[in-house]
C-alpha cells in the first residue's frame, strides 16, 4: 500500500492515489519526491540520481519518470550539463486589460520582447469578423518572444487594423509596450476583452523560437479587446508555457 502524504487544500485529494492504493510506482514515488523539493529551497540541486533510487528503493527508471513529470510540472528544472534544481514559482498574469508589462513588473519581473515579424497583411474571414473588417482589408501583424528576466517565456502574435491605426508602425518600438503605444501615444481607451484560454502543444517552429521542449504542454490565449465605444482594437495569439505561467482571474457575481 502506497504512503498517503498529509492532505493539503492546494494539491489534489489524497496526492492522486486512489482509495484502493493502486497506483503506478513511479508515481507515488513522484507524490514523495515533491514531498522533498518542497523542503529544498528555489535553485537547490536535487539529490543524485543513484541517492534518490536508493531512498525512494525503486530503479533508476522509475525515478527518471518521476522526475521527468515534475519537470514538465514546472516543479523541477533541468539544466544541461549540471544537474536537476528546484524551479522557481510560477510567474502570474492576471486575465484581466493588464499589459504583459505590468503584469510582470508587479511581480519583480523584469519584461522584454525579441521581434520576430512586423508584416501586413490582408484579413482573413475569420481576422475581419473579430476586427469589424472586410476580408482583405490591410492588419499589422506583429509577432513577438516574450521574455522575463532574459527567459523566454512565450510568443504572441498580435493584429490590428491598418487602416484604424495608420500610424502604428512609425510609432511603435516593436520591442516595447504595445497596451502603453495605443494609450500613451494613439489615445485609445481600452475598455474590455473577450479571452478564451486551453491547452495546446507547440508547434515545431514555436517550440524553436520558445526554446522550448515541443512535449511541453502551452497556455493558448485567444484575446480580443475592445475600446469604450465597443469597437475591436486588437486580436491576439498568446502561447505561454505551461511550465513556467499561470493566469489568474477574480470573478465577481452578476449584478
Amino acid at each position: 500500500m502506497n504512503r498517503v502524504p498529509p492532505h493539503r487544500a492546494d494539491r489534489p485529494v489524497r496526492a492522486g492515489i486512489p482509495e484502493h492504493g493502486r497506483v503506478p510506482r513511479y508515481y507515488a514515488v513522484k507524490a514523495e519526491l515533491f514531498d522533498l523539493v518542497e523542503t529544498l529551497g528555489e535553485g537547490t540541486v536535487l539529490p543524485s540520481e543513484r541517492e534518490l533510487a536508493e531512498r525512494f528503493s525503486v530503479s533508476r527508471v522509475t525515478l527518471r519518470q518521476a522526475v521527468s513529470e515534475l519537470v514538465l510540472e514546472g516543479k523541477l528544472i533541468r539544466r544541461q550539463g549540471s544537474g536537476t534544481f528546484v524551479a522557481p514559482p510560477k510567474l502570474v498574469q492576471p486575465l484581466s486589460l493588464v499589459s504583459y508589462t505590468e503584469g510582470m513588473r508587479r511581480q519583480g519581473v523584469e519584461p522584454n520582447r525579441t521581434v520576430i515579424t512586423v508584416e501586413e497583411l490582408g484579413a482573413d474571414e475569420g481576422l475581419a469578423r473579430d476586427l469589424a473588417l472586410d476580408p482583405g482589408d490591410p492588419v499589422v501583424h506583429l509577432e513577438r518572444v516574450l521574455l522575463a528576466d532574459d527567459e523566454r517565456i512565450g510568443l504572441e502574435s498580435t493584429y490590428l487594423s491598418l487602416g484604424r491605426f495608420p500610424d502604428l508602425p512609425e510609432k511603435l518600438d516593436p520591442a516595447g509596450s504595445l497596451y502603453a503605444c495605443l494609450t500613451e501615444r494613439l489615445g485609445v481607451r481600452f475598455a474590455e476583452a473577450e479571452e478564451r484560454v486551453e491547452t495546446v502543444l507547440a508547434t515545431p517552429r514555436e517550440a524553436l523560437l520558445i526554446g522550448t521542449n515541443p512535449a511541453l504542454p502551452m497556455l493558448l490565449l485567444h484575446r480580443v479587446s475592445y475600446d469604450v465605444g465597443g469597437h475591436p482594437i486588437e486580436r491576439a495569439r498568446s502561447l505561454y508555457r505551461g511550465d513556467r505561467f499561470s493566469f489568474v482571474a477574480r470573478l465577481h457575481a452578476d449584478r
